[in-house]
């Protein structure tokens, strides 16, 4: 007999071919079926057989075998669906057996269910010397029938054996590497699926500090500078015009919060048409700025207000904070297949290569608007340089794809 590839997993489902985590129940339940009434069939044809060919006195001991060995059989196939232990019980019956086909070699069909009852008992060698001593029984049987003389009655047996051995291996061997290629692709779908779940956790991460960055910093950093200046002009006109202006952009700024924290919308701008809208987020932080809008105004998805929105917010935030700009000036303009929007400002300008990363003191903005842009297929670009002004311009598809993904919406 050849020896085992490796460790093989005992049937618990009852007897016939191996059970595994990737068997399916309703099939092997079949096989167990079809292997128990073959033995059944078998034994009671060959038992009437031999009752027929002999006499009465050595019908009783071997008939009284053939019922040993079918009553060892019921018990261990109830044994087996019950899922208690029955090795023990395969063992007498083995040796019933064995006594029985070489008393009488009518009942060597029934080798083939003594043979898988074997297999799936015992493990290892256990179960090769089990199912060999079988398999040898029956040669002998065989040959005793043949009165010594055909040597195929001898071999036979053994060389089927052989045989049904390697392809209940190879049956093993195939099991154990399918279920051991489902083991590794569930441990790949759930690295998979963490994996997802950590790239989601990070994009909502990304998405909340740009929310938070146009709404909350931009707007505390303005109400902090208006209040500044009001300081430094106390007690004159000017400084309560400042005051009520930082305490304008406070309500508003508060406002924002509630929102982001509720449903991350901006209230109070989601109603108003696009150009309106853009036009009262920059004078939020620049009173004077105005709006030009070119081309024929319509409705955009979702994102793509909300992004422009964001957009003009920090551009407006930046321009009050950094630029000390006189003019600024917004150009909305609608064409067939996009939205461009132009912020302008003749402020102090600024080097964009040179920009400071993102930091606790700022330098999201930039970054946070390239991100929104870019990730609804869009463009954006900034031209800027010491004492020229500022172009912060963004162009965005008028139509998304129907899958796209929108974090950020």
């Amino acid at each position: 007999m050849p020896s085992p590839d490796a460790p093989r997993e005992t049937l618990t489902t009852g007897p016939g071919l191996p059970a595994g985590p990737g068997a399916e129940p309703g099939r092997l339940g079949r096989i167990d079926t079809a292997v128990h009434l073959g033995f059944a069939v078998l034994l009671v044809a060959s038992a009437v057989r031999y009752a027929m060919r002999h006499s009465m006195q050595d019908n009783l001991l071997v008939l009284g075998l053939a019922g040993a060995v079918c009553a060892l059989y019921a018990v261990i196939a109830v044994l087996a669906r019950q899922r208690r232990p029955w090795a023990v019980w395969m063992l007498v019956l083995v040796g019933v057996w064995a006594v029985l086909v070489i008393a009488a070699p009518s009942f060597a069909w029934c080798s083939f269910a003594i043979f898988f009852l074997c297999r799936t008992a015992f493990t290892g060698a256990v179960g090769y010397v089990a199912a060999g001593a079988t398999a040898a029984a029956t040669a002998v049987g065989l040959f005793r029938l043949s009165d010594g003389t055909d040597l195929a009655m001898l071999l036979g047996p053994v060389a089927v054996g052989v045989m049904l051995t390697l392809i209940y291996d190879r049956i093993e061997h195939d099991a154990a590497q399918q279920r051991r290629l489902h083991t590794e692709v569930s441990l790949v779908q759930g690295e998979l699926a963490a994996s997802e779940r950590r790239a989601g956790t990070i994009a909502e991460r990304e998405r909340v500090s740009r929310e938070i960055h146009d709404t909350v910093t931009q707007g505390l950093a303005s109400s902090l500078l208006l209040l500044e200046a009001a300081d430094r002009a106390w007690p004159g006109q000017e400084s309560r015009r400042d005051l009520n202006q930082a305490t304008d952009l406070l309500r508003r700024n508060l406002s924002e919060t509630r929102s982001l924290v509720h449903e991350l919308a901006s209230p109070g701008l989601d109603a108003a048409p696009l150009p309106e809208a853009l036009h009262q987020a920059a004078t939020q932080y620049v009173p004077h700025a105005r709006l030009l809008v070119t081309g024929e105004p319509r409705d955009v998805p979702a994102e793509v207000r909300h992004t422009l929105l964001r957009v003009v917010q920090s551009a407006a935030a930046n321009i009050q904070q950094h630029a000390d700009a006189a003019t600024t000036s917004l150009t909305l303009g609608f064409l067939p297949d996009s939205v461009t929007l132009d912020i302008y400002d003749d402020g102090a300008g600024f080097d964009p290569s040179a920009a400071a990363p993102p930091s606790d003191a700022g330098g999201y903005g930039l970054r946070a608007m390239r991100q929104r842009v870019e990730q609804l297929g869009g463009v954006f670009s900034v031209e800027s340089s010491p004492g020229e002004g500022t172009i912060v311009a963004a162009q965005v598809p008028a139509r998304l794809p129907q899958r796209t993904d929108r974090n950020d919406a």
